[in-house]
């Protein structure tokens, strides 16, 4: 068990990393700093699963939880937010594109999203599925080819 000196020396110490992990994997100020902060409070409260060796990792792997709980959060919250963009402001072929998007399974419309509408690397997006990157990399690329044919376009997000 880690005693109260131990946990706030190691939470001082591992705060700007914390934080820049949260960052990496957010991308949102504000997400950041509630997922450090959920992330701190909840390794307080659970302290006793973590040896005294270890608190450093289990401290990252709550922060890396925690943003991952936020993202499907958003997740949640994205699709309602993209079909409400109204008809009229989006040119035709971008109505057709979300159309077909959305039209996709889950498992092949999220890592379309995360790469190609939140900017994130292979590597993170698939950290943040909870899959391999080969795993990522072919999602990607059956989407790809499911929106091809739906679209019958030739080149699609290459």
């Amino acid at each position: 068990m880690v005693d109260r000196q131990e946990y706030e020396r190691v939470a001082q110490e591992l705060l700007p990393t914390l934080y820049k992990i949260a960052m990496g994997i957010l991308r949102a100020d504000a997400d950041a700093r509630d997922a450090v902060q959920q992330a701190l409070l909840k390794a307080w409260e659970k302290r006793g699963g973590a040896r005294s060796g270890s608190f450093r990792g289990f401290l990252t792997r709550i922060v890396i939880n925690e943003c991952r709980n936020i993202q499907r959060e958003r997740m949640r919250v994205f699709p309602a937010d993209l079909n409400a963009m109204p008809a009229a402001s989006a040119p035709p072929d971008y109505q057709e594109l979300y159309a077909a998007l959305w039209a996709l399974p889950e498992t092949l419309r999220l890592p379309v999203l995360l790469k190609y509408l939140h900017d994130y690397s292979e590597k993170e997006a698939a950290q943040s599925l909870g899959i391999p990157v080969t795993t990522f990399k072919s999602r990607l690329h059956r989407a790809r080819a499911a929106l091809r044919k739906a679209l019958d376009r030739e080149v699609i997000f290459e």
